[in-house]
């Protein structure tokens, strides 16, 4: 089902707007124009498909470090549609400037895929005309509960203060599927249950038939559970039934063969799961089980120090309500 476009708003009806919806929160959600300045690219990109590219990420922290998640725009015949900005809006002014290396064409459209902070603290560089921002429909919300703390963190690890100005909230929200056509090239983003957070996005592809699916594929970077350890497993096993050819993950590799793609995180996920239960089962409690088991297929996943303990707790607090 598609969800017709919503009007275009001036910039300060959007900020009044953001700040209205906001203000409970005490959080302005709106962003000022960034200016575009002349730049040179100094972004890899690595072309992944005709028309499709790829900024790559690297393992790392979240505000230990930078340019951590899969970055990609896609270029049709009209403009070109953005997923995801990075982690900062030094990264999205760098996404882009490289996209501006590749082609003449507009962003007319930034996809984020949730609301971690290494995928969309980019956004700001990118409120300008003619660019609309989408998101599932969870993200505001969730968008809304964590800006403050992105804001403080990002801060830290800028050096500096950061405004409201760095959180840009969709304008268009997917419940269930939306198709975009950027010309000649159709996009489907469809919104996913609760998996690796309550509000995941994907983005198909389909003159590549190849997908975008932010972090409900992970590679080179120990999954990480912030919404259902049980629905991702479910998010998963029924993607693997979906005829892609290729998938570009949130993390690792800028493209990898799809079903195969899925795998470590789904064994990963399906192993903890395991694991966890039967720590339940026997009456064991939250805080050994995050002393004693052992992350699966440990040696093969970097980070397993900073996020497995976490994922432990998470799958525990969920699976001990099972009936």
């Amino acid at each position: 089902m598609s969800m017709p476009s919503k009007p275009r708003k001036s910039n300060a009806r959007k900020l009044l707007i953001s700040q209205l919806s906001c203000g409970f929160l005490a959080l302005s959600c709106a962003a000022t124009t960034p200016e575009r300045e002349t730049c040179s690219p100094s972004t890899d990109i690595v072309q992944v498909a005709p028309g499709m590219y790829v900024r790559p990420g690297h393992a790392a922290v979240v505000f230990e470090g930078d340019e951590i998640a899969n970055l990609g725009f896609i270029v049709g015949d009209r403009c070109v549609a953005i997923i995801d900005t990075g982690g900062s809006i030094a990264e999205g002014r760098a996404l882009d400037c490289a996209i501006r290396g590749v082609t003449g064409r507009p962003v007319c459209y930034v996809i984020n895929t949730h609301v971690h902070p290494d995928h969309l603290l980019g956004n700001a560089a990118f409120v300008r005309p003619g660019v609309e921002f989408i998101g599932h429909a969870k993200l505001p919300r969730a968008l809304a509960l964590r800006g403050d703390l992105y804001l403080e963190r990002a801060s830290a690890h800028a050096g500096h203060e950061l405004d409201a100005s760095n959180i840009v909230f969709p304008e268009r929200v997917v419940a269930e599927t939306v198709e975009l056509d950027i010309g000649g090239r159709v996009l489907t983003l469809r919104a996913h249950d609760s998996a690796h957070t309550d509000h995941d996005l994907s983005i198909l592809d389909s003159r590549t038939n190849t997908a975008f699916v932010g972090d409900l594929v992970f590679l080179e970077h120990l999954p990480v559970i912030d919404g259902s350890i049980n629905g991702w497993i479910d998010e998963l096993e029924q993607l693997s039934a979906i005829p892609l050819d290729y998938v570009v993950p949130g993390h690792g590799p800028t493209s990898a063969r799809w079903p195969a793609a899925m795998a470590p995180t789904l064994q990963y996920l399906t192993e903890l799961r395991a694991k966890v239960r039967a720590w339940i089962a026997k009456g064991g409690d939250l805080a050994s089980a995050q002393a004693t088991i052992d992350a699966p297929q440990k040696a093969q996943w970097p980070l397993v120090e900073r996020y497995h303990e976490r994922n432990v707790g998470a799958a525990f607090a969920e699976l001990e309500w099972e009936d």
